[in-house]
């Protein structure tokens, strides 16, 4: 017969030791013998100490629902110069094709059809995140990789404009799934001073994403129609989904602690054993405070809204910097609109270059800084951040004027690399502060709220594209974004010196 396992440690010490180190596994606090926990520190029913194949299958998988997710995203958007105006997500190719099939004749529709898919991701998690606090990370995968091939398919049918914005909207919303509760499931599976290299590669899909889908898009809108830009995500998506059912088990501790003390309820008979992690609320209880914890998150952690405003700035940057790519190198540097999609891959070998360089050096740089300081903490993430962040203003630069005075096509893609590159040297970074800071237990509504802000500044930032290179041209606009990008340079280094302090006088669950 299992015997539940206690801890003794007290309140305070305990909680400062979690508020130092990040700590993502709270220690029992009582020596009620009611209380179910591990069996030790080895327990291989604790996903901790599952097998590297399994747990870096988990992760995988979860980087793979996003890089469909993400293609999805950028696999329909504008190709020709008339309407490369819809200021939107990325403009990519293949809206111009449901522009004309669907009979769409207001731009703001145009412009709507787009980046409603990123609205949907901003809602989403706000959902998901409540989900799967209630009914573990399992499910949640599994629901919203059915619905989210089911509102592909809706796509593909769609007839009308109302079915498309309704069909894009709810995809986005079912889509979202795998970025809110991908990080819980790092978080789950993966030691705190481990996670350098298992976060690239979760964030390899969302990151490659938006660079295939303008090549695949391109390809086969021109030749085999829009719809086919869909149903080639449904089809991925399936078979994805499909891997994800036969090998995903649930991570989730509390839900797995949860269902060991029922296990035990019913063996022994014992009513009053409980779940070292079982905050004894309601279901309801529980929905509503996963439902609100993100706001509360945005609105009372300064480690999450600022941090959350940075890779929104950067991400919204990113996608007003991608409303030029199509006029650039189709209209001035005569790409056919089949191939204009090809002029995202200097980002994405950018990114590709930052992942290896991260994954090499993340967890070498926490290791060298834990050895000096004597403890891990979250803040060592924040070094490669605060070393690499600032090239993306370089390749701003690089990009804005050599298209203005129209240098070889080679030129500008060579500064989205490096904006690529310095792109991807905040929006991870954060995302694992973040996981490292708040753990399994609140990562997922962290970064919810990461992603919230994330999709709202992608969604409307672009809009203010138009105007602002008519108004400056690419050289100067290109210089300005650059100088935004700037802006919350100084965050990282404050969280790096102050983010102990604040995290130990703010709460990192509310």
């Amino acid at each position: 017969m299992e015997t539940p396992i206690a801890l003794v440690v007290s309140n305070a010490e305990q909680k400062a030791a979690d508020l130092e180190a990040g700590s993502n596994a709270p220690t029992i606090t009582t020596t009620d013998e009611n209380v179910v926990d591990w069996e030790g520190p080895e327990d291989p029913q604790n996903p901790l100490n599952w097998s590297p194949r399994l747990r870096y299958g988990h992760v995988v998988i979860a980087s793979l629902l996003s890089l469909v997710v993400f293609t999805q995203l950028q696999s329909t958007s504008v190709t020709n110069t008339d309407l490369s105006n819809l200021a939107a997500t990325m403009i990519a190719p293949g809206m111009e094709y449901v522009v004309r099939d669907i009979h769409i004749t207001s731009q703001t529709i145009g412009t709507l059809s787009v980046t409603i898919y990123l609205l949907g991701f901003a809602l989403g998690p706000l959902i998901i995140s409540s989900a799967s606090e209630m009914h573990g990370r399992l499910i949640v995968y599994h629901i919203c990789n059915v619905l989210f091939i089911a509102f592909i398919v809706g796509t593909a049918l769609s007839k009308t404009v109302p079915q498309l914005l309704i069909f894009r909207v709810l995809s986005g919303i079912a889509g979202s799934a795998p970025m809110t509760i991908g990080g819980g499931t790092i978080a789950d599976v993966i030691p705190s001073e481990h996670r350098g290299p298992a976060g690239a590669l979760f964030a390899l899909g969302p990151l490659m994403g938006p660079v295939l889908g303008p090549v695949i898009g391109g390809f086969l809108s021109t030749r085999e129609g829009w719809r086919w830009t869909f149903w080639l995500m449904a089809i991925m998506s399936s078979v994805i989904s499909l891997v994800a059912l036969a090998f995903l088990r649930e991570t989730h501790p509390n839900i797995l602690l949860s269902r060991k003390a029922d296990r035990l309820r019913r063996e022994t008979g014992n009513q009053e054993l409980r779940s070292k992690l079982d905050r004894r609320l309601t279901s309801s209880q529980i929905l509503i405070g996963a439902f609100v914890r993100t706001g509360k998150l945005l609105i009372f952690s300064p480690i999450v809204l600022i941090m959350s405003l940075y890779v929104g700035l950067v991400f919204g940057l990113l996608y007003l910097l991608f409303t030029t790519i199509t006029p650039i190198f189709q209209g001035v540097y005569g790409f056919k609109a089949e191939l204009v999609g090809l002029a995202y891959l200097g980002i994405g070998i950018g990114e590709l270059t930052s992942l290896i360089v991260f994954g090499t050096l993340s967890d070498r740089v926490s290791a060298w800084r834990t050895k000096s300081e004597g403890r891990f903490v979250p803040e060592h993430r924040l070094i490669l951040m605060i070393w690499f962040a600032p090239v993306m203003t370089i390749g701003f630069f690089i990009y804005g004027w050599t298209a203005h005075y129209q240098v070889h096509w080679i030129a500008p893609i060579i500064g989205t690399f490096f904006i690529g590159f310095g792109a991807f040297f905040v929006i991870l970074p954060a995302q694992i502060y973040l996981v490292d800071v708040f753990g399994s237990e609140a990562a997922a509504s962290a970064l919810g709220a990461n992603i919230l802000l994330r999709c709202l500044f992608g969604a409307f930032l672009p809009l203010a594209g138009t105007k602002m290179y008519e108004t400056l041209n690419y050289g100067w606009g290109n210089t300005l974004l650059g100088f935004l990008s700037l802006a919350f340079v100084p965050a990282p280094m404050f969280f790096y010196k102050y983010g102990g302090w604040l995290r130990s006088k703010t709460a990192t669950s509310l």
